[in-house]
């Protein structure tokens, strides 16, 4: 199979880039938690300034999220997902919960396996994912922390770094051939990430295993370096185009997780 099988072209649609997505939203639940006794969808229209029709899109993704809810005269007040996450106790077992619900979900929506991978202390880790017998996890059969020059993961991650901090990386761990198409040469990688547009997923196209493809987004959040990834068996590649789009599409709940 051929990598440009499946090349992936930017988003033309700005409004689908899960970072805007996240300031919006953001937006919506300071206003909403301001206002405290409940706001109408047209007020939070005035009040946040953004468009009727995208905004009907986020509060339908911040009501499935638990973020808000509405009462019985249709006005929005904080839902207990955000009561949870802006607790000062108990935050980080909350978010934990809250990310893998969502990850949950997202598994079942793109049909793969899903994680959720940190750049912690100059390491890949992958801190969270969702499988299962129809979803089946990437068989690790070389640690993730030494093959992020051939992992969707490890390249999404390298790339929000500086070219420093790539080399710093490099320098530390062999870029070993784990396929026939790893690609071994550090120039040519930094070269690859360099070009890299943020707002397409990362491909891994048989790279770190034969028989996977995988795909990844930036999940970035503040100083936290971090992506979302699917993982699928090479048969169903035909499916990564759109599974990866999706993934990128459904990154704005992980993202709001990370931010609250």
């Amino acid at each position: 199979m051929q990598g440009d099988a499946v090349a992936l072209k930017p988003e033309k649609d700005a409004s689908h880039q899960p970072h805007q997505s996240v300031q919006h939203a953001l937006r919506v639940l300071e206003a909403v938690a301001r206002r405290g006794v409940g706001i109408t969808d047209t007020e939070l229209a005035r009040v946040t300034g953004l468009p009727v029709d995208g905004l009907t899109a986020l509060l339908r993704m911040l009501r499935r999220e638990g973020y808000v809810q509405q009462t019985a005269d249709g006005a929005y007040v904080t839902g207990a997902t955000l009561a949870r996450l802006g607790a000062a106790d108990g935050h980080e077992a909350a978010l934990t919960e809250t990310l893998q619900l969502t990850l949950d979900e997202l598994r079942d929506t793109v049909g793969a396996a899903v994680y959720i991978s940190r750049y912690i202390d100059g390491e890949v880790r992958i801190t969270q994912y969702a499988a299962g017998p129809e979803a089946p996890p990437v068989n690790e059969w070389v640690d993730f922390r030494v093959s992020a020059h051939a992992s969707a993961v490890g390249k999404s991650l390298l790339g929000q770094l500086d070219v420093n901090g790539r080399r710093d990386h490099l320098s530390r761990h062999k870029m070993a051939r784990l396929t026939s198409r790893t690609i071994t040469n550090e120039k040519v990688l930094l070269s690859k990430l360099a070009a890299q547009p943020p707002t397409v997923p990362v491909l891994d196209i048989q790279e770190y295993a034969v028989g996977t493809v995988c795909a990844a987004v930036p999940i970035t959040a503040g100083a936290s370096v971090g992506c979302l990834a699917l993982s699928l068996p090479v048969e169903h590649a035909h499916r990564l185009h759109r599974a990866a789009d999706r993934l990128n599409k459904s990154a704005a709940p992980v993202l709001l997780s990370l931010a609250i």
